[in-house]
């Protein structure tokens, strides 16, 4: 599936009263849903490709690189310590608007699938995993702050 192929199916769910959509095509699964600000957010699953790559503008002609899910890095000096670090560039939000509480905040225990944050790229919100469980020693970037692939976002114990 690709950006243009989701855009449209965004286009549709916006002229539409459709509130989910669902696919799964070759191990890649996608869901977009409308939030509580009536915007489309987009989850993939632990694992999938995300629907779109990022590349560098300096390598505009060479093949964008797949973004790597949210997935928590062990750091090297920290023993029971992950980082839940950011799979695409774009904005960094902590709650799904700006009157809702923030998805997660330091001490807030954490599964695989809690939603920890959005990153806004493109206009699409997605949706961010802990993709661990623990508790969140510390949030390291702040809202409405831009982040870049791989920035840590969260310092989660394990």
């Amino acid at each position: 599936m690709d950006l243009k192929q989701i855009k449209q199916i965004i286009d549709l769910m916006k002229r539409s009263e459709l509130t989910e959509f669902a696919v799964e095509e070759e191990g890649f699964k996608l869901k977009i849903r409308r939030g509580a600000t009536g915007l489309p957010i987009v989850s993939t699953s632990p694992g999938s490709n995300p629907p779109f790559a990022y590349a560098e503008p300096a390598s505009a002609s060479a093949p964008a690189p797949a973004a790597a899910p949210a997935t928590p890095a062990p750091a090297g000096d920290e023993a029971g310590v992950t980082y839940v670090k950011s799979p695409m560039v774009g904005t960094f939000y902590r709650a799904a608007s700006p009157e809702s509480k923030p998805f997660a905040d330091v001490g807030t225990k954490v599964v695989e699938n809690s939603v920890i944050c959005i990153i806004e790229a493109m206009k699409i919100m997605n949706e961010i995993q802990a993709e661990t469980k623990g508790a969140v020693l510390e949030v390291l970037v702040e809202n409405g702050q831009p982040v870049e692939y791989g920035q840590k976002l969260f310092k989660i114990k394990q």
